[in-house]
This record gives C-alpha cells, structure tokens and sequence, in this order.
C-alpha cells in the first residue's frame, strides 16, 4: 500500500508536468502538502471502496489525467486553464453533449470511455482484495497534509498565474473552499441598487447579446463588407458605439451577461467571477431588470435554449425578470443550423412589442444562441462561400464560413429589429453587444487571434445623430443604456414663417 502510494504521488507530479501552462516546481510547501494530501485522501478512499491498492492507485491516477487533458483542451480554446468551478461541466457535457464534448474530441472520449471501462474489469477481476482497515493509512495521513496545508493564502483568482505558482491540487482545493465562503452582497456595489429617476414618457427597451459577435471583417479583408450591412447602418446612427470590452474570451457567457445585468465587474467577485450564476446571482443582487421593474416596466429575457442550463430560470427571475422565455416557446422549423435562429428571436420580440393591448413599458434582454459553436461540425457548400467571401479561403480557414453564414443571419436579424422599433408609436432604444469571440483556432492561425473584444452600439428610433467610436467596459454597458434613454432630448428649433 505504502510502495502504490509512493509511486503513485510521483506520478502525479509527472502528469501535472503536462498541464498548459506548466506549473512551477518551486511552489511554497504549503501547495505540495496539498498536493500530496488531496492524493492520499483519494487512494484512502477508493481503497476503501474497492479494497485493491494498485486498481485504486491506478484509477486515481486516470482521473488526474483526464483532469489534465480537459485543462489543456480549455486552455487552448478559451485561454484559460481548469478551475474548481469546471466540474459542474462534467455534468453538463452528460446533459449537452453537443457543446462540449466536441471541443474535447468525440474520438478521444470514446477511447477513453473504453479503455477505462478495460480497465476497471481487469482491475476487479485480477487484483486479489486487500484488508479494507489499511484504508486509514493514506486517509489520516491525506487529512493531516490537508489541514498543514491549508493556510491562510489568499489567491488571486487570475486562473494562471495561480496554476503556474501554486500548482493544480492547491488551486482547486483553495479555489473550492473559497466558493463555499459566506458572500457579503454589500460590498458588491451596484449602479442599479437605489431606483433612479425616470422620464415621464417611459422609453421601451431592448438589448440584444449577441452569441460569439464581433466584427469579423477586421479579422480577414476577404470577407465582403456587406455581410454586416445593417450593423453598420445601425452604427452610423447610433448614440454610442465601439469595442466593448467584455468578461470572457471564446466562452463562459454568463460572465460577460452577469456583468452586463448588474454593472458589477468581474475583477470585484473573487472565486464567482468564474460562474457568478452559480451561488452569486441567485442571491437576487440589484441588476438593471430589477430597476427598470421598480420603475413600471415589463422585464421579459429571451434564450432560444434550454432554461436550465447555467440555472437561469432561477437566477434571472432573482436578478428582477418578471418573464424567462426559453426554447419552449420556439419550435425546430425556427432553427438555422443546430440551434434557434436569430431571426426566430426577433420575431418574438416584435410579438412582445406588438402585444395587442400592452400598457407597460418593456424590456427586453434577449440571449441569442444560434451562433454558439462548435462550429467545425457544420459545412457550407463551395457554392455559398461567394456570399460572403470575395477571395479563396485560405488552407485552415474552413470554420469561418459556417460562422459567416450565422453572422448574416445576426445582420437581418438587426434589421428586422430595426424595422420593428422604427414603427413604433413611442421611442424605443436598442442596446447590441457580443458577449465574446468565437472559438476558431484554426482560423485564428492563420489570420491572427483577436484581441478579445467584440462590438456595441446603443441606438434609437426616433434620435439618429451618429458618433464617434468610444471603447466601453461591459459593465458599464447597461448604465449607459439607461443614460440615453432618461437623458433629455433637445429638439430642433421651429423655423420662423
């Protein structure tokens, strides 16, 4: 038992050597005693589940592996590596498989599905049990470095720079106890948590986050300026407009979301920052729905998918929504591609604004999905690349043109929005964001990764002056909305007969 034990730590710190990025080896001894803790308090308890030394040790082993891989997979399409918060994913990749599992290789799962399954009849079969008390051993001894280690280091919550100091084991053991700290809500200041003062006439509001938007015309000069034609129109007579700088990279939407409803920045939520709807949001904290509410509006959110995932029929209607439409209200002749179309989505929102009869004021934060990969599993035909493109797609490039396709349908389904505010009786403002950049790795190499940023624009049917670009953090996003839209309006002056 002593000698798997022995072996099988080592090996550990020989697979965390594989991690993108590598950690250091000279780590404080608190992080190797959590290391090494977190290693015996595992073999401790698997042995006592199986009563085989070299099946348990192994079996740990495989597990540390599999963490590893799923680090590495997120590292190079997201930029960031595993963190405490990603095991709820294991059982999301169960759920929604198809948003997941296809960025880790369904060829890859499945040999691995296999082999572990090999493995775990071999070890039943041939591995002669052991006395189950030798299981005190490791699991004492585990609890002992748990406790030696766990001192009061504070991380920084900057993913990486705590992998590449702290090592893997510390960082989710410290990153897991952190999650489960009391949150004092208080101290989270939001600019929406005293109800402000209002016009007489009460705007309706829509704002739009756009699945993996931005504009991808900067990206490469073969994609045809057109396919953005009525973004630009929207831009050229918008109230403000720029790069917006968002929460998340390729990613883990809910981040850019969370910081758009509330005003609340990523930096200021320690561990939550990397699911705040997780424990956070469910608190109920102030948002911009909560205080449109307490002004008289009608907060409706829109998500063409299913509700329950990132728990969102329970944390938007605890961030003020009054209503949570999710794919129920949609149907499979509505989808372009594997997903609700953005078209479908405007369409719901002209429903709500044309509602026969409708006395309140609305807004609407719509969560569209269409564009959402993995985008390597769709194909367009060579006869549609010209739609799009004015030159030959270069060797890698193959993904851009399913996420064109999408994008056109995000440009009509601007239009579409367009038309439907500009026949309204009243002023009504459009607020359009991207919540993060695609995930397009082999594009990226061969044209250059994206900054991060995507796009904004504020807009209104009935004040067009046009602006300059001005870049805006994602958190001020939605104070800004509310800026324009109780801001006083000068009219011209009447000319004199």
């Amino acid at each position: 038992m002593l000698l798997v034990a022995l072996v099988g730590l080592s090996l550990s710190v020989l697979v965390e050597s594989l991690l993108l990025p590598r950690p250091a080896l000279r780590r404080p001894t608190s992080c190797w005693m959590l290391h090494a803790g977190l290693w015996c308090v595992g073999l401790g308890l698997l042995y006592g589940l199986t009563a085989r030394p070299l099946f348990s040790g192994v079996n740990l082993l495989l597990l540390w592996l599999l963490i590893v891989l799923v680090s590495n997979t997120k590292y190079r399409s997201l930029r960031e590596p595993f963190v405490c918060a990603d095991f709820e994913f294991f059982s999301d990749m169960l759920r929604f498989p198809r948003l997941y599992l296809p960025y880790f290789g369904f060829v890859k799962a499945a040999l691995l599905a296999l082999g572990f399954l090999a493995y775990l009849w071999a070890g039943l079969t041939f591995e002669v049990p052991g006395a189950r008390p030798q299981a005190l051993v490791p699991l004492v001894l585990g609890l002992g470095l748990l406790r030696l280690g766990n001192r009061r280091v504070q991380p920084s919550f900057d993913a990486e720079q705590d992998l590449r100091a702290w090592g893997l084991a510390a960082c989710l053991w410290r990153y897991f106890w952190a999650a489960r700290q009391p949150v004092d809500c208080s101290q989270l200041t939001s600019p929406f948590a005293a109800v402000q003062a209002c016009p007489a006439q009460l705007p309706d509001l829509v704002s739009i986050q756009s699945e993996s938007f931005f504009d991808v015309r900067k990206l490469w000069r073969g994609i045809r300026p057109q396919v953005l034609g009525e973004f630009d129109r929207l831009n050229r007579e918008a109230l403000a407009q720029g790069k917006l700088q968002v929460a998340a990279w390729g990613a883990n939407t809910v981040r850019t979301e969370f910081a758009y409803l509330t005003g609340i920045s990523a930096q200021r939520l320690g561990v939550h920052r990397f699911n705040p709807y997780r424990t956070l949001a469910r608190q109920g904290l102030p948002s911009i729905a909560s205080a449109l509410k307490a002004q008289g509006y009608r907060t409706v959110c829109i998500h063409p998918y299913e509700g329950s995932f990132y728990g969102r029929d329970k944390v938007l209607p605890a961030l003020g929504f009054d209503d949570f439409i999710d794919i129920r209200a949609f149907d499979t002749s509505q989808k372009a591609g594997p997903f609700i179309g953005d078209c479908a989505v405007a369409h719901k929102v002209r429903e709500l604004l044309q509602a026969p009869g409708r006395q309140q004021p609305l807004f609407i934060h719509v969560i569209t999905m269409e564009n959402h990969g993995p985008l390597h599993l769709e194909r367009v035909a060579d006869i549609e690349l010209p739609i799009w493109f004015d030159r030959p797609l270069q060797p890698g490039m193959s993904d851009l043109a399913p996420y064109l396709r999408h994008i056109g349908n995000t440009n009509r389904m601007l239009g579409l929005l367009r038309d439907t505010l500009l026949a309204q009786p009243h002023e009504a403002l459009l607020c359009f964001f991207g919540d993060h950049v695609p995930i397009l790795p082999q594009v990226y190499q061969a044209t250059g990764a994206p900054a991060g940023d995507t796009d904004y624009l504020i807009w209104s049917n009935r004040h067009q002056p046009g602006c300059s670009p001005a870049p805006m953090q994602v958190e001020a996003l939605s104070s800004a909305l509310l800026e324009h839209a109780h801001a006083p309006r000068v009219m011209p002056a009447a000319k004199v007969a």
